[in-house]
């Protein structure tokens, strides 16, 4: 027979509010063949009853919602009472159907400076500004807000940060982007490694652009959404390969079942989830689902 434990859940999104929808949980107990089911609309905290407690309340919980991603944990219930649970949701970007920017005018001085200078973007040619921040489809754009969040919260020891070096955007894609930098940003860069900000790391799977050569590659020391920065030069000049490294992150973030996943790892909205639920930075946009 079940002990008279409770399971009670606060589901939210990552801005801390409850989900909003009806959701699927399934409780298995880890060593009897008893299964728990319920489905809830989530807009307040949500009870469990007729569970076992410890020494036999280990369960195995996942929660599947409409809009969000497939969430699976282990629950160990205590002998008898109240176990308390909080677990946050990304966004599954095959449900966003979309997505609200922040207006040109919005954006920090740095971005809306280096969108000036950026004439010459790969497919955007003759646009800047907010021409084109306008012309940007929402995975570009999701992944330009996205970086352009994290260089902006990278600060160096001199006080500026990553955002503030860059000159010019020459190809913008949903993971990452290309610029023209200067050699002082490279030369920060290397010098951070020092102070822990950033450390070396392999840049063999970024290709230099024609006429250029590898000039090394950096990371930022975060556990997960790490800034790296692959740096190339002629000799004369640098460009930069600029991304976030998911690195697993929205599976170990969240508890995310990689199989339950419709988008892919490297996914821009995938990276707006974790600055915004793991790193409290904000890209600037949200999602309609």
């Amino acid at each position: 027979m079940a002990e008279n434990a409770r399971l009670q859940l606060q589901l939210r999104d990552v801005y801390g509010k409850y989900l909003g929808e009806k959701v699927d949980i399934i409780l298995r107990h880890h060593v009897l063949s008893e299964v728990k089911k319920a489905s809830p609309n989530v807009t307040a905290k949500v009870e469990i009853t007729g569970l076992r407690g410890a020494p036999q309340g280990l369960y195995r919980m996942e929660i599947d919602p409409p809009s969000y991603q497939y969430v699976s944990q282990f629950v160990n219930m205590k002998a008898s009472g109240i176990t308390s649970v909080s677990i946050t949701f990304p966004i599954d970007p095959g449900k966003v159907i979309a997505v609200k920017f922040q207006a040109y005018t919005k954006l920090t001085n740095d971005l809306q400076k280096l969108l000036e200078g950026s004439d010459r973007v790969l497919l955007f040619e003759g646009k800047k500004g907010k021409d084109l921040y306008d012309s940007l489809d929402d995975i570009r754009k999701a992944g330009l807000l996205n970086i352009a969040v994290k260089t902006n919260a990278t600060a160096f020891a001199n006080g500026r940060t990553v955002l503030s070096y860059i000159e010019r955007l020459t190809e913008v894609r949903g993971d990452r982007f290309f610029c023209d930098v200067p050699r002082e940003l490279r030369s920060e860069t290397k010098n951070s490694v020092a102070e822990g900000l950033f450390h070396k790391v392999s840049g063999s799977l970024h290709n230099p652009p024609p006429g250029f050569v590898d000039a090394e590659s950096f990371k930022t020391s975060d556990k997960y959404g790490n800034l790296q920065l692959t740096f190339f030069t002629n000799g004369e000049t640098f460009k930069a390969d600029i991304d976030i490294d998911d690195a697993g992150g929205i599976e170990h973030v969240f508890q995310v079942l990689r199989n339950k996943l419709s988008g892919d790892p490297t996914h821009p909205y995938n990276i707006h989830e974790i600055l915004v639920g793991h790193q409290h930075l904000d890209p600037g946009y949200t999602f309609v689902v």
